[in-house]
């Protein structure tokens, strides 16, 4: 079965680390695939705008932000349940 989220939101995130969507796995934290805070800024306007979603960050305190980005798979999680919200 395919996860359209997951795929989608592995796509973004390789296309922002440079890299094939396989080398992108929901265990990998942004840090092993190298991307750097401003890539992460760039792939969270990409989630919101490819979900039309609004996602709670802030760039300057990510600590502070209820959007887990410790690894691809929480990001995915956090995308399903704003889209969820969304369409609530």
């Amino acid at each position: 079965m395919s996860d359209s989220v997951a795929d989608q939101v592995r796509a973004i995130i390789a296309e922002q680390a440079v890299l094939e969507l396989e080398d992108v796995s929901l265990t990998s934290s942004l840090e092993d695939l190298g991307i750097d805070s401003l890539g992460l800024v760039e792939s969270i306007f990409a989630i919101e705008e490819a979900f039309d979603i609004s996602v709670p960050f802030n760039a300057n305190d990510p600590s502070e932000s209820d959007f887990d980005i410790s690894s691809v798979g929480s990001i995915v999680e956090a995308v399903r349940q704003l889209v969820a919200e969304q369409k609530a």
